[in-house]
């Protein structure tokens, strides 16, 4: 199984950043099998979906209902509302697999890898790349 590490620079705002040319560029030429996208942070989840459109900014929309950035967590170490970092990858899963055909993603037309964190307080991210050749 071959591996690599991506570095993502997320920013100070809550995000859904596409990752899909790196995941493209790590997989292009090596035939067949499984992406493996990890992210090793305990405040960050994967997401597939369409960007560009509004999905992501709805995606962004719909946790701050579902998880909102007050103090009701009790989980409270850093900005406020820090704690609701820390349940979104019940929600959102900080893994993600897809399947790859002749080197190529077998994505659908409008999916994309994206990183969801709305961890404020870490804007670097490392993603763990794994190919398992078919």
């Amino acid at each position: 199984m071959d591996f690599q590490r991506v570095s993502v620079r997320t920013g100070n705002d809550e995000v859904v950043q596409d990752i899909t040319a790196q995941c493209e560029k790590f997989v292009s030429g090596r035939g067949d099998g499984l992406l493996h996208v990890f992210v090793p942070h305990a405040t960050a989840g994967l997401a597939i979906l369409e960007v560009g459109s509004g999905s992501d900014s709805d995606l962004l929309a719909a946790l701050r209902d579902l998880l909102p950035a007050d103090d009701r967590w009790r989980h409270r170490h850093g900005s406020a509302g820090h704690g609701r970092s820390h349940v979104m990858p019940a929600l959102i899963p900080p893994y993600a697999t897809v399947p790859v055909i002749d080197g190529q993603l077998a994505l659908g037309t409008w999916q994309s890898i994206c990183l969801v964190d709305l961890n404020v307080d870490n804007p670097h991210r490392e993603v763990r790349l794994s190919f398992l050749a078919g």
